[in-house]
């Protein structure tokens, strides 16, 4: 096994490049809105998920999956994709519109809610300001069906292009719709409870202090990166100027972050997988 080497994707891929940006918090958010409107995907989430007690810690085991998968060695992201595949082949949930019983690891389920967070990531970091080509585009998507076989998928059944991904989300727009599940979901998400420290002011009656708005600002931003339909699905919900305020937003947000040192945005996998690359770099030059 070697510890040492680049993981599935490594430097000079699309994947890297995309995932770089901090701006994908609000990208992750907005896959959250999009997957909710998926009446089987969410009885899954809700039936076997403590979202709603645990909101800040699902999201931290979230997003090391996705940066193991990405930034870990190939050891690393296999055994992430092991660990989940093992998860979810235990895990059932009911149809509440049907009463039928079913696996949370169906295919259909899994290609859902891969295909809404990997096109989340990609419009997301295009809407903010990443320079990407058509071509670069496409490849972003094939090279992301790695990270599809690690949760059980069959690449050759997963979206490997833009045009793809187009014709995926029409083919599946007829199962998607508007249920008091994903209202729910929707208002959660909008505005969860904040962690113990950032709730404090709460707790003495600062009920809209900095942190709270810092989110609300974010949270609003990923709600107006959906598509039109999702929107129209939501009731119609924002102006008609939605999706323009939410590229100006979003751009400014990544502005605000190119502006952090990069040593305070960079995770601990991140930081290892470039260590990694300048190593392989030096010795093959």
């Amino acid at each position: 096994m070697d510890s040492d080497d680049l993981g599935l994707f490594g430097p000079g891929s699309v994947t890297w490049k995309v995932h770089e940006e901090p701006i994908l918090i609000v990208a992750g958010l907005r896959s959250l809105y999009l997957q909710a409107l998926h009446p089987r995907a969410m009885a899954g989430v809700a039936q076997n998920s403590n979202y709603r007690t645990d909101a800040w810690g699902r999201l931290v085991r979230t997003a090391t999956y996705v940066a193991t998968t990405v930034y870990g060695t190939t050891a690393e992201a296999e055994a992430a994709g092991a660990r989940l595949r093992r998860l979810h082949g235990r895990l059932r949930a009911t149809d509440t519109h049907t009463g039928e019983e079913f696996r949370i690891d169906e295919p259909d389920l899994l290609r859902w809610v891969h295909v809404t967070e990997v096109e989340s990531f990609l419009s997301t970091a295009r809407r903010a300001g990443l320079p990407l080509s058509d071509a670069e585009v496409d490849g972003y998507y094939t090279e992301q069906r790695r990270a599809a076989a690690l949760v059980g998928l069959d690449p050759a059944t997963v979206p490997g292009t833009a045009a793809e991904v187009a014709e995926y989300y029409g083919a599946v727009r007829p199962q998607l719709r508007m249920t008091r599940e994903a209202a729910e979901t929707a208002v959660f998400l909008t505005a969860p409870p904040l962690p113990w420290k950032l709730s404090l002011p709460v707790r003495l009656g600062l009920t809209l202090g900095p942190p709270r708005w810092a989110y609300l600002g974010i949270a609003g931003t990923a709600f107006g990166l959906l598509p039109p339909w999702a929107h129209r699905m939501y009731g119609g919900l924002g102006l008609p100027t939605t999706a323009l305020s939410a590229d100006l937003s979003v751009r400014a947000l990544r502005l605000a972050f190119a502006a952090v040192p990069r040593r305070y945005l960079e995770g601990p996998l991140m930081q290892a997988a470039k260590e990694r690359a300048a190593r392989h770099a030096a010795l093959a030059g």
